[in-house]
């Protein structure tokens, strides 16, 4: 069956690129997609394998491609320009290569490939974004499918939290996983408001991604989720302070008092949770025994011991039981909950030193652009969805969920709109030069010495 749905994915590009070509004005249903589809792929169904390993403990279960992926494709067939592979890209392309690189040290060389083939498909995904980041109708549409997906997401955690669970996951299997993707929508559906916007469904993302956050009660998500929208503010109204800004303030303030009492309340029962439990000190003691394991396997294997390896080699090798990791199925099956060190233990020193240059390059890009544009609205665009790359950083330092291709799909349209409109000024200052230059250089040196007159 999964071939079937393999073939179903694959012939849906054709008629994607067919159907927005004969009607491009749906084409923003395409955009919408983009936005909405990473949040309700799983319940939704819209994925197919061609080779199927669901029972590999790897967190990449085969080759795989999404309704995602499809529609990804279409929009870069339907744009042709700009042309060229966007700033950034390279990098993550970097990171690709040194997940393909690690398929040559794996003892399962298939169960390693699977995950470069699944960074393709975001290198794909962060290509179709940087497309259309510099369309203000085309962002617009995109932010409102993450406000869609993240509302869409806001409903099946209340049902399950009307139904007693303890810590809500919507369809996403995990609180975390959920908890890290709403992180990089939160910030960017505030930076569309700021820029003057006042979409209502935007509006109502920016309230869903605090309900998805406090009823998922994770201490991470909360943390770097109100950290990342304190600094957005801090450093927007730095960059350039407007009453419109201030506007979006109050209005964060507002849809923060509304769910505080759904984050409080989540947090204490997590608190309650992690002391009956035996504390933090036996979550601590936990977390150090992962890690452990983690540094004993990069010492051992500095070039990675094979992407999408971590769990079977640190327990048939012997890495767990040696740290200390306790012996049950929920702790055995789990991978490190530090990307760094995940990454660094499958991958070895050339995954880690690409990994971390793909976070810090585009940072560095990010702000830059941002402080150097302070005129320029889009600027407060790229400067959430760099804050959301920093919170990012420091947050999967206690997580392992990035390698998720669904965290994965979220962090590339992050990138893609940095690298997008970057992409977009300077083909403008390159148009702006040409034009001086035409204009300085006047008819004779433009168009070649006059002839003669005829005498």
């Amino acid at each position: 069956m999964h071939y079937v749905a393999f073939a179903i994915i694959l012939m849906a590009y054709p008629g994607f690129v067919s159907w927005f070509r004969s009607n491009p004005r749906k084409l923003h249903w395409a955009y919408f997609g983009l936005g909405i589809l990473p949040f309700t792929l799983n319940s939704w169904n819209l994925d197919g394998a061609l080779v199927n390993w669901s029972a590999w403990p790897g967190y990449t279960k085969g080759i795989v491609i999404t309704m995602e992926d499809a529609l990804a494709l279409a929009v870069i067939t339907l744009h042709r320009k700009p042309g060229g592979m966007p700033p950034l890209i390279g990098y993550l392309i970097a990171y690709m290569l040194a997940g393909l690189l690690s398929v040559f040290q794996s003892g399962v060389w298939m169960g390693s490939a699977f995950y470069p083939f699944q960074l393709l498909r975001v290198v794909i995904l962060l290509a179709a974004v940087a497309k259309i980041a510099s369309d203000e109708r085309a962002l617009t549409w995109l932010a409102m499918g993450l406000a869609a997906g993240v509302a869409y997401q806001a409903y099946f955690c209340i049902d399950q939290k009307l139904h007693g669970a303890f810590q809500t996951a919507g369809t996403m299997g995990h609180q975390n996983l959920l908890g890290l993707m709403t992180e990089f929508v939160l910030v960017l559906l505030l930076a569309i408001l700021a820029m003057g916007s006042r979409n209502r469904v935007i509006m109502l993302g920016v309230i869903s991604a605090l309900v998805v956050i406090g009823l998922g009660a994770s201490r991470g998500a909360v943390l770097f989720s109100l950290g990342g929208v304190a600094l957005f503010m801090v450093l927007s109204i730095i960059r350039r302070p407007t009453q419109r800004k201030w506007q979006v303030v109050g209005f964060a303030a507002l849809a923060l008092a509304l769910t505080s009492p759904l984050i409080i309340k989540g947090m204490n029962n997590r608190i309650g949770q992690i002391k009956q439990a035996g504390g933090n000190e036996g979550v601590d003691l936990e977390r150090q025994a992962f890690e452990r394991a983690a540094k004993a396997m990069f010492a051992d294997h500095p070039m990675g011991v094979g992407a999408n390896q971590y769990v079977v080699v640190a327990n048939a090798q012997g890495y767990s039981k040696r740290a200390g990791v306790i012996w049950n199925w929920t702790s055995r099956a789990a991978n490190v909950h530090n990307t760094y060190l995940l990454v660094a233990a499958e991958t070895g020193w050339p995954g880690l030193v690409a990994f971390i240059t793909m976070f810090a390059m585009a940072i560095i890009a990010g702000l830059r652009f941002a402080f150097a544009n302070k005129r320029d609205p889009h600027g407060d665009v790229v400067l959430a969805c760099t804050v959301t790359l920093i919170t990012t950083a420091l947050h999967i330092q206690y997580e392992w969920i990035w390698v998720l291709y669904q965290a994965q799909y979220t962090f590339a349209i992050s990138l893609g709109i940095i690298s997008g409109m970057i992409r977009a000024r300077a083909i403008e200052r390159r148009e702006i030069r040409r034009r001086r230059l035409a204009e300085e250089s006047g008819p004779d040196r433009e168009f070649g010495p006059l002839p003669s007159p005829a005498g």
